[in-house]
């Protein structure tokens, strides 16, 4: 646990212990982890210093409404196969071992899923990423459940793909809508919370070497009073890293009020909020 920790902040991630438990457990157990928090608070970045860890490559699903099985498993390339067939019927030769070999693999599509799956047959142990899984309908959600079971693909042209070793899973949810117990079941769990003050501090200090760290300090209290607001969308530590740069750019070396006004902008994205924002320093309460 203390190296996946290490390993992790080597690559600039300050994981904290509950994370480096649940990842390292992960591992060894062989499951899916499965990440839920509120947006921007690294769920992401998890499965990409993972990957980076494994030296293995990161195959990423994003999943978003009306997902179906074809664009996230597999799909044929019909342009390809009608080619071949006209290309077949111009040479004469149209016997069935002809027509067999549109619908070989050459011809096949991979999607994410079949990509690990594929990989992993082939006795690699991709890192795959299923992001934002509350995005997509129930019926996929079940789809997968069934595919996290066996990690195998049956195609009925070309027979079945196993893997020799589950792939390493990260799915994530930014819980706008409560995914099925029954895959939770099959996963290890963790909430990823913001970070506070002090693991901020130090995630900005490693990220961006180049900011003192009182300077650092007072970004990381600035976001955590922003966070604290009733905000329609609360910044995440990505908007930090962005602030952080942002003021290295303008050459500002302390958070005057006129500073964080002029880069409001930076970490909110909604003029509702910095509206709030504005209206709370004004009247003193910010």
């Amino acid at each position: 646990m203390d190296e996946v920790i290490d390993a992790f902040a080597e690559r600039g991630y300050i994981a904290d212990r509950a994370l480096g438990v649940s990842v390292h457990l992960a591992l060894e157990l062989e499951r899916p982890l499965f990440l839920e928090g509120e947006a921007g608070v690294g769920k992401t970045e998890v499965a990409k210093v993972l990957a980076d860890i494994a030296d293995e490559p990161l195959i990423r699903l994003q999943c978003y409404e009306g997902l179906d099985v074809n664009h996230a498993l597999y799909e044929w390339d019909y342009a390809r196969q009608m080619l071949a067939i006209r290309l077949i019927e111009a040479s004469g030769e149209t016997d069935h071992a002809d027509v067999a070999d549109i619908m070989s693999r050459e011809y096949l599509i991979s999607r994410p899923l079949l990509q690990a799956v594929e990989a992993a047959a082939g006795g690699r142990r991709p890192v795959l990423l299923i992001d934002e899984l509350d995005r997509a309908d129930e019926e996929f959600e079940a789809f997968l459940l069934e595919l996290l079971s066996d990690f195998q693909v049956t195609i009925p042209e070309i027979g079945t793909i196993a893997a020799e070793r589950p792939p390493v899973v990260v799915i994530t949810s930014n819980r706008t809508r409560e995914i099925h117990d029954a895959l939770k079941r099959r996963c290890i769990y963790q909430w990823l919370d913001y970070p506070d003050v002090d693991r901020e501090t130090d995630i900005i200090r490693r990220r961006i070497p180049d900011v003192d760290e009182k300077m650092a300090r007072h970004l990381a209290e600035a976001m955590t009073d922003l966070r604290s607001l009733e905000l329609f969308k609360p910044p995440g530590v990505a908007e930090t890293l962005d602030w952080a740069r942002a003021l290295k750019v303008l050459g500002a070396d302390e958070l005057t009020d006129e500073v964080v006004d002029d880069t409001l902008g930076v970490v909110l994205k909604y003029r509702e909020d910095v509206d709030l924002v504005r209206s709370r320093r004004a009247a003193g309460s910010a």
